[in-house]
């Protein structure tokens, strides 16, 4: 069974969160509904099969969640932005559908916190 620690690197976002104090609560919200803009615009990337912009809106959605110790989203966008990066929109549509499920994971495990 998965566990939350597969998703999110609980220490680097505690000490977040000790970092923010008050404003944690915020940051988790301001990230949600973010992240669903982000989604948007990688799929209209995906769609439009622009490698340029695949790579820009994965590396913007890249470091949101970097921010926020999303380790596999991290990495699922890093290979999104790689492929972007080398031209390409190969795979891509099958990489949105995991990313939008590892996205679901993190915010599953964020509202828990």
């Amino acid at each position: 069974m998965e566990q939350a620690t597969d998703h999110i690197d609980l220490e680097a976002l505690k000490e977040l969160q000790a970092v923010m104090g008050e404003e944690f609560s915020l940051l988790i919200d301001t990230f949600t509904s973010d992240s669903i803009l982000r989604i948007e615009g990688i799929k209209a990337a995906v769609a439009s099969a622009d490698p340029e912009a695949i790579r820009r809106a994965a590396h913007s959605f890249k470091g949101s969640a970097g921010n926020m110790a999303a380790i596999r989203l991290t990495e699922l966008c890093r290979s999104m932005e790689e492929i972007g990066f080398q031209g390409s929109s190969d795979g891509c549509a099958e990489l949105l559908v995991s990313i939008e499920a590892e996205y679901e994971q993190v915010k599953t495990v964020l509202a828990s916190l």
